[in-house]
């Protein structure tokens, strides 16, 4: 199955709320936070480390996930909120896919990582409560577009797996379901 990147993004966008405004002002902060995030990042897996379900993914290649996900905290701050991230936030789930993460994680570590991050935010910005609303919107905004798209990929696979299932099943070739799905794409 082939993603459609430029529908996915319009979508995630609309569903987690990122609008234009928004994304100007992830720019503009994105200079007082990027130099907290080494610490959010350190935060966030020392309290995975401490999740016995998330120990075997962790072992052996801590350095690595957390260079990772530096480069993706400081993504969410300079301003490339289009087709190219979100195609990098599917291949990211791609990723969580093909090591058996379980989509429950995703949602887990969000949550985790967004705590952080309101903390630092709260910080940074607590001394004027209206821009740290709108501050603390944009994250979210952001955050959810990620998650958004990144479980997106759990969904192909689960439709290929099924698809794969019934074509074992029924006998049938890729070839001809292939041919027959083309032929009533459009009835």
């Amino acid at each position: 199955m082939t993603q459609d990147f430029e529908k996915l993004t319009g979508y995630a966008k609309q569903f987690s709320g990122l609008t234009p405004e928004l994304e100007t002002l992830l720019q503009q902060i994105g200079g007082q936070i990027k130099p907290r995030l080494a610490q959010v990042t350190e935060d966030f897996y020392g309290q995975l480390a401490t999740i016995p379900q998330a120990a075997a993914f962790l072992e052996g290649r801590i350095d690595t996930l957390k260079a990772a996900h530096m480069r993706w905290l400081e993504s969410l701050f300079s301003g490339r909120y289009d087709q190219a991230y979100v195609e990098y936030m599917y291949k990211v789930g791609n990723v969580h896919v093909k090591v058996n993460l379980p989509v429950e994680f995703m949602a887990g570590a969000m949550t985790l990582i967004n705590n952080r991050l309101i903390g630092t935010l709260v910080e940074t910005y607590g001394g004027d409560q209206a821009h740290l609303a709108k501050v603390l919107e944009a994250v979210s905004a952001i955050t959810g577009m990620s998650l958004l798209v990144m479980q997106q990929s759990y969904q192909e696979a689960s439709l290929a797996e099924e698809l794969e299932k019934f074509l074992k099943i029924s006998g049938m070739s890729r070839t001809l379901f292939t041919n027959l799905a083309l032929a009533y794409k459009d009835k």
